[in-house]
């Protein structure tokens, strides 16, 4: 199997697998190492001697191994072996032998993830541990979802972790009265897990699938958990809304298609259909949040069977009802700034986006000039639009976007020419 398969068939069971050792030991720290030289080893033994019969299982038991040592180097060895034996679950979900293709009864991922919104972490540290934990995301990846430099998330990262550790927390779900003060973060950070593999802030292509499929079928395992949650039914619906369009978001060879130019007949009408369905389930019954705005607004573009027929009236007006329940996020200004241009005209647009100018959060990102460069072509400013295009395409981080921004640039300027 090559390499990128075993990442591939890696990604996935990292969130599976630290939940069970944690659940099984205790120590996340501890346990998160030892996971990590559980996945090194699995890349570098399956390629020679191929891919064992259960997999999860394997990298249960060399991460149960190197989490022992590392308890052994500790000196503490009794002491943890009791706390271990206590901890240990029935046989039917403790790892099987090689060979063996029973597996873990249950996925632990979601008692993983409220482990991580513990109530002793700020709520930003919270969703930092557990994209880093149960997304997978690498510490770069959480710092541009959160408008911050790396060197200040990894530090809030391991701060969220040592007081995790000090505090002696067991890995078990919380009660009904804590599950619901750390249900807020819980949907913050799968909505963070889903946007990363939607729209990927590295790496060669814009669709991360693994991120997007886990995501959704976590944010499913959370509303069986809660069904009478609005907002969690709300976070359901946005994710199935949007991720029905993802077969018509690029083309064959990987390049973006935006929103405007894709091929509506290639959205998922099964996924739309079950995403409406919820949202209109949940909208009457009481209060609306941000999550079920921004899926009202994904319903209002999935059920436009044209891209002439959006009703961008109604979108501004869910975005202006979402600037009030959003406090302050630059991210809903920039895109109220294009309902704005589509329903008032472009310079209309553009002068949403100058409030937006001395933003710190989004200085160095693409997504102010993209949304500008946007506007400004569509008010036929070509030249300028070509050097906003320009900008964004030295801002982004993945390729597939930035041969996308180039594209757009070297367009206005050649129409410019014309």
């Amino acid at each position: 199997m090559s390499t990128d398969r075993i990442e591939d068939l890696l990604r996935p069971l990292v969130p599976q697998v630290l939940g069970a050792v944690v659940r099984r030991y205790g120590h996340f720290d501890l346990a998160e190492d030892a996971v990590q030289e559980a996945l090194i080893a699995a890349a570098e033994q399956w390629p020679a001697h191929g891919t064992p019969a259960n997999p999860r299982g394997w990298l249960i038991r060399v991460a149960s191994r190197r989490l022992t040592d590392a308890m052994r180097r500790e000196q503490a060895r009794r002491r943890r072996e009791a706390t271990s034996a206590e901890l240990i679950p029935r046989d039917d979900f403790v790892a099987p032998p090689p060979g063996e293709p029973r597996m873990p009864a249950r996925d632990d991922t979601l008692t993983l993830l409220f482990l991580c919104c513990h109530p002793s972490l700020s709520p930003s540290s919270q969703i930092a541990l557990t994209l880093r934990a149960v997304g997978g995301l690498t510490t770069a990846e959480i710092a541009r979802a959160y408008l911050v430099p790396e060197a200040t998330m990894a530090q809030r990262i391991s701060q969220a972790k040592q007081s995790i550790k000090a505090d002696g927390s067991r890995f078990q779900p919380p009660g009904p009265e804590e599950r619901a003060d750390r249900l807020r973060a819980v949907m913050q950070a799968l909505y963070l897990v889903f946007n990363e593999g939607y729209t990927a802030t590295s790496g060669n292509a814009i669709n991360r699938v693994d991120l997007t499929d886990e995501a959704i079928r976590l944010a499913r395992e959370l509303h069986t958990l809660v069904p009478d949650d609005g907002e969690v039914a709300g976070l359901l619906a946005l994710m199935l809304l949007t991720d029905a369009r993802r077969p018509a978001r690029t083309t064959p060879y990987g390049a973006i298609i935006p929103l405007l130019e894709q091929d509506r007949r290639l959205w998922n009408q099964a996924t739309i259909a079950e995403g409406t369905a919820l949202l209109e389930q949940v909208l009457p019954q009481g209060i609306i949040g941000p999550y079920q705005l921004q899926a009202a607004i994904a319903a209002v573009h999935d059920q436009a069977p044209r891209a002439a027929d959006t009703d961008w009236a109604e979108i501004l007006g869910l975005y202006t009802l979402l600037g009030r329940v959003s406090r302050d996020n630059p991210v809903v200004t920039l895109n109220k700034a294009v309902a704005v241009g589509m329903v008032r005209g472009p310079r209309a647009g553009l002068t949403v986006l100058d409030a937006l100018e001395a933003d710190p959060r989004l200085a160095t990102g693409h997504r102010l000039p993209s949304v500008r460069a946007f506007l400004l072509e569509r008010a036929r400013d070509l030249a300028a639009a070509a050097d906003a295009y320009r900008i964004a395409a030295e801002r982004a981080t993945t390729l597939a976007e930035q041969r996308y921004l180039n594209d757009k640039a070297r367009a206005c300027e050649d129409e410019t020419i014309r």
